[in-house]
């Protein structure tokens, strides 16, 4: 392994189908008055809303809801968050959803009790935590982002088309029952799944070295694929959606990026896409994936290499009488015949892209130089454009 690196991660998980059953025990800690975020109203309809609010009116908490919490978050619904929090000097904040209301959690935490512009402080200019924090708890209902086990937020101004991100804390606790993402609809579902494959490669595609992390990326995605397949015959097989949220728990927890450089490439074209169209994520990473992917095999010889090791390695590709590229290439095509089982996004146009919109999707693309490549304006623009 290359690279120096500290790792540690303060969140405490609690798995499996009894797994609420923590959530009253998690409380104790924590003040009186509880802010309840939550999205559109799915949990109330599949009842772990009830379940939820039992165990805290139980706890003796005062509950403060935001509902509304949609995909690709608002910057607009972090400040109306923030402002309830702070007016109502809420003690701690339950997150019950997917990704993007732990994300929004996490934003309300640090803008609560913050005085400077939030979007321009944090998202734009990236400056740390500095001001009070309210803690942050999750009870998980979709798998994919992993934000339940790690500081990242990711927040949307559609305002100015742009879609940012930015670290704080960790969730003190996350409550994982796979059992409560049996109801995501199958779009949903399968952008997730997407989601975990695409933070798996962004940390596996970098680096030259024999990295023990790599090993443990090439089976978190091999465990990966395979319950997919599972999952996509029988929503409810509750082995394959259990081992798909522990994956998703995984793949962006910080294991899998030590002592790796890390790419993240595929993620700013995605979000690039998702602040002008609002698409949802995990199918605006489907869908520019493979121009970026074979943009970087013609470019480097690395990512050849790389991409050749993840065809035999996680794809079983032969490579008998073929060149490492024409291995690499076969690699990326089986994913790609896998994606499309999955019923992703192929193209941008599926997620709303429009061609005379592509200047603005590389407006909104930041541009990383930790990959195999570094892209140009022209690159990001050509990516969009195979990407129609």
């Amino acid at each position: 392994m290359l690279g120096n690196f500290s790792y540690s991660n303060p969140t405490r998980l609690h798995f499996g189908k009894q797994a609420l059953d923590k959530l009253g025990e998690e409380l104790k800690n924590y003040g009186n008055k509880v802010m309840l975020a939550y999205g559109g109203g799915s949990i109330k309809r599949n009842g772990i809303y009830d379940k939820v609010v039992r165990v805290l009116k139980d706890a003796g908490k005062t509950i403060v809801e935001e509902p509304g919490v949609m995909s690709n978050p608002d910057i607009e619904k972090v400040l109306e968050g923030a402002e309830l929090a702070r007016k109502e000097n809420v003690d701690f904040i339950l997150a019950v959803g997917g990704g993007s209301t732990s994300d929004f959690a996490k934003a309300v935490a640090a803008s609560a009790w913050q005085e400077k512009d939030v979007w321009q402080y944090y998202f734009k200019e990236h400056h740390q935590l500095d001001c009070r924090w309210i803690p942050v708890g999750v009870v998980l209902t979709m798998a994919g982002t992993g934000s339940e086990m790690n500081s990242g937020s990711v927040i949307s101004s559609h305002k100015e088309e742009q879609k940012l991100f930015d670290y704080f804390k960790n969730p003190d606790f996350a409550i994982l029952n796979p059992e409560f993402t049996y109801t995501v609809p199958k779009y949903q579902m399968v952008a997730g799944i997407y989601d975990i494959m695409s933070h798996i490669l962004e940390q596996y595609l970098s680096g030259t070295d024999d990295n023990t992390s790599d090993y443990i990326a090439e089976g978190l995605m091999r465990s990966l694929v395979s319950s997919s397949r599972k999952a996509l015959k029988n929503q409810e097989d509750y082995e394959a959606r259990s081992n798909i949220m522990w994956t998703a728990t995984w793949a962006l927890n910080g294991l899998i990026d030590c002592g790796k450089s890390t790419d993240w490439e595929v993620h700013m074209l995605g979000q690039g896409l998702a602040a002008v169209t609002n698409a949802t994520h995990g199918h605006t990473l489907a869908a520019v994936s493979d121009a970026y992917y074979r943009l970087i095999i013609d470019k480097s010889d690395d990512a050849v290499a790389r991409f050749k090791r993840l065809a035999q390695t996680v794809w079983d590709v032969n490579p008998e009488e073929k060149s490492d590229k024409q291995v690499a290439i076969e690699g990326l095509e089986t994913m790609e015949s896998w994606m499309r089982e999955l019923g992703l996004a192929m193209n941008i146009t599926e997620c709303g892209g429009k061609a005379e919109d592509i200047e603005k999707y590389a407006n909104a693309t930041f541009i990383n130089n930790t990959g195999y490549y570094t892209l140009t304006r022209e690159d990001v623009i050509n990516i969009f454009r195979k990407s129609l």
